[in-house]
C-alpha cells in the first residue's frame, strides 16, 4: 500500500489507474497547454520571506467566506463528471468537504445531481456552478433546484462562450462513458435538445454579455460568484453588474491557451477591486505554500479541482478526505514556519518575486 503524503503522490498513482481517455480529459489543457503549465510554474517564481520568533504556538487558519466560517482558506472548484474517477463521484467529494469544513462547488455537468449531493452531504457548505444557457428556462430551473437544496451561492462561469481547443480530447475522440450521465440535465435533454453527451460547446451561449449577470441577479437571492476573470477591467465590470465575489480562474488552462497564470494576475485585480468584494483564485494549487502565496497577494481563498479528483480516483472518499487533511496540515505548517498566527498576518511583505535576487 502506497503512503500518500502529497498531491503529487495521488496524481502519479491516479494517472496510472485511469484509462487514457479519462486521464487525458481530467489532466489536459487547451492548445499547446502553455497556460496549464504556467499555472504551476508561476508559483515557483514567488519566494517566501519567513519571519522568526513570533510565538506560533497557536495557529488559526480559519476564515469566513461569504459569511460562512470555514476551517481553512481552501475550497473545491467545480469539475465535471467526477464518477469517471470513482463510482462515488461528487457525493464522496462533498462528504470529504463536509468533514473538512470547507466549501464544495458542484458543476452543472456533474454526474451526481444537485439533490443527490445535497442529500449525501447536508451540512457541507455547497456552491453550485452554472452556465447561462441559451435556454434561460433551463438556467432558472437549475437555480431553483440549487436554492431548494440549500446551496449557498451560484458560481457563474463566464469564460466559456465555447469550449477551448483541447487537443487530447480531439485525438482520443473523447466521449463520456455510457454509464456516466449529466445528472442535472437528464430531465431537460429532449425539451432543450441537450444531447446529454460531449462535446457540450454547442449548448453554450456565445451571445452572453454582462447584462445577463444583471438578469440572473434579479432572479435569485443567492450570492453570485463570477468565475473566469483574468483582468482588472472585467473584475470591475463583474462588480458593476452585480457580483458578490470574484473567482480568478483560467479554467485550469482548458480555455484560452496563452492566458496568464491566475497567481500572476491576482495582484492587479486585488489592487483594482480593493475591499468591494471577496476575491478567490484557482489554478495549479497543490500545496500549502501555494495557498500561502495567494493569501499574501490578497486572495480570500484558494480553490483546487484536479487534486481532489486524483485522490478520489485512488481511494474514493477516503482519499478525498486524506488529501484535504494533508493540505490543511501543510497550510498550518506554512503559517507556523513563517511566523503567522492567523490569516490577517499573511501580508504582501512576506513574499517577493524571484527577480529580487537575480543580481546575486
Amino acid at each position: 500500500m502506497m503512503n500518500f503524503v502529497c498531491v503529487k503522490d495521488y496524481e502519479e498513482k491516479a494517472l496510472n489507474l485511469l484509462s487514457p481517455n479519462i486521464r487525458d480529459f481530467f489532466r489536459g489543457g487547451s492548445g499547446e497547454e502553455s497556460t496549464l503549465k504556467w499555472n504551476r510554474e508561476a508559483f515557483r517564481k514567488i519566494r517566501i520571506l519567513p519571519r522568526m520568533m513570533r510565538n506560533v504556538k497557536n495557529v488559526d487558519i480559519t476564515t469566513t467566506i461569504l459569511g460562512e466560517k470555514v476551517s481553512m482558506p481552501l475550497g473545491i472548484s467545480p469539475t465535471a463528471m467526477q464518477k469517471m474517477a470513482h463510482p462515488d463521484g461528487e457525493c464522496a467529494n462533498a462528504k470529504a468537504a463536509e468533514a473538512a469544513g470547507i466549501i464544495y462547488t458542484l458543476s452543472t455537468l456533474s454526474s451526481a445531481s444537485i439533490e443527490e449531493v445535497a442529500k449525501a452531504a447536508p451540512k457541507c457548505i455547497k456552491w453550485f456552478q452554472i452556465y447561462v444557457f441559451p435556454d434561460r428556462k433551463l438556467t432558472l430551473d437549475l437555480v431553483r433546484r440549487a436554492e431548494k437544496s440549500g446551496y449557498k451561492a451560484l458560481v457563474v462561469t463566464v469564460d466559456s462562450p465555447t469550449a477551448g481547443n483541447r487537443r487530447n480530447e480531439l485525438r482520443n475522440n473523447f466521449k463520456k462513458p455510457p454509464h456516466i450521465k449529466f445528472a442535472n440535465l437528464e430531465d431537460y435533454s429532449l425539451e432543450n435538445s441537450f444531447n446529454n453527451n460531449y462535446p457540450y460547446s454547442l449548448r453554450l451561449d456565445s451571445s452572453l454579455s454582462w447584462k445577463d449577470i444583471s438578469w440572473l441577479k434579479k432572479h435569485t437571492s443567492l450570492p453570485i460568484v463570477i468565475k473566469g476573470i483574468l483582468t482588472a477591467e472585467d473584475a470591475l465590470l463583474s462588480i458593476k453588474y452585480g457580483a458578490n465575489a470574484i473567482l480568478i480562474s483560467n479554467h485550469g488552462g482548458r480555455q484560452t491557451d496563452g492566458a496568464p497564470a491566475t497567481i500572476e494576475v491576482l495582484p492587479e485585480i486585488v489592487k483594482a477591486v480593493g475591499e468591494k468584494v471577496e476575491i478567490y483564485v484557482d489554478g495549479g494549487f497543490s500545496q500549502g505554500s501555494d495557498v500561502f502565496k495567494a493569501l499574501a497577494l490578497g486572495a480570500k481563498m484558494a480553490l483546487f479541482g484536479r487534486p481532489i479528483l486524483w485522490a478520489l480516483a485512488c481511494e474514493g472518499e477516503k482519499g478525498a478526505k486524506n488529501i484535504l487533511e494533508i493540505m490543511k496540515k501543510d497550510i498550518i505548517l506554512m503559517f507556523t514556519l513563517t511566523g503567522c498566527r492567523s490569516i490577517k498576518e499573511v501580508t504582501k511583505n512576506m513574499i517577493c518575486h524571484e527577480s529580487k535576487f537575480s543580481r546575486l
